[in-house]
């Protein structure tokens, strides 16, 4: 007896073997179109401060100046030196902005911090920076309509807790980009509000018992070296006593 091979329901084989291959070719061609934009939007900041200090050092090697915006005197030293992406794009040092810069719609600016010694690229929080400029307005609102100082209790010689309720406000939530612990806002005398690192910095004393400090040591400085961030909108802290201790500017 002979057996006569067929392919039951052919038109349905023949269509959903035209739906494979029409999938895998759209597949092929999503992988040649879209690669470097998903990297793009995958990539983490750490990796994206790689590459803009590889871009600094060449730029900077090559040219004898820094890829940095303008920056008045009065800028805080954590908030200063922007990298300029036009000056690194435009001479073919970067591709593009990374996209997690805020040229780029991210929630960092860049910046170039020991300028003058070993330039080295950090990450700005934006999202901290606004928090505490935000509570800065309500303070000053509530300074203006009371004819004082939402003062709480005393953090740090001449650094006080806020009190919101006086404001009429709920405390924000501000997560350290340190360590990812709510981090709390304090006010000096003057009605100037900073974010309080403290914690960080004694989680930081506690982890590495190779610190070293004086008097005049400015501890923010431990948190730069241990991280890609800066302390944006920090007091200065100096050791006293085995703590850190935020302090006026001298």
């Amino acid at each position: 007896m002979k057996f006569r091979t067929t392919r039951p329901f052919g038109s349905a084989w023949r269509a959903a073997a035209a739906c494979l291959l029409l999938a895998a070719f759209m597949t092929l061609l999503t992988g040649c179109l879209y690669p470097e934009d998903k990297l793009q939007q995958n990539m983490p900041p750490k990796e994206a401060v790689r590459n803009v200090q590889a871009a600094v050092d060449q730029y900077f090697q090559e040219l004898g100046l820094l890829p940095i915006a303008n920056s008045g005197q009065e800028v805080p030293r954590y908030e200063k030196f922007k990298v300029d992406y036009k000056k690194l794009t435009g001479k073919g040092y970067l591709s593009s902005i990374p996209t997690s810069a805020f040229e780029n719609g991210g929630n960092y600016y860049f910046l170039i911090i020991d300028e003058e010694t070993e330039p080295r690229v950090k990450l700005m929080d934006i999202v901290t920076s606004q928090k505490i400029n935000d509570i800065q307005n309500w303070v000053k609102g509530h300074l203006e309509s009371r004819g004082e100082l939402p003062k709480a209790g005393e953090m740090y010689p001449g650094f006080y807790s806020i009190d919101y309720d006086s404001m009429g406000r709920k405390a924000p939530d501000i997560p350290s980009v340190f360590s990812g612990t709510l981090i709390s806002a304090i006010m000096d005398d003057n009605g100037v509000v900073y974010a309080d690192y403290g914690i960080d910095l004694m989680q930081l004393m506690s982890r590495d018992n190779s610190l070293q400090a004086d008097e005049q040591t400015d501890l923010r400085e431990w948190l730069v070296d241990a991280s890609d961030f800066v302390p944006v909108k920090s007091p200065v802290y100096r050791l006293q006593d085995g703590e850190p201790v935020a302090v006026q500017p001298e």
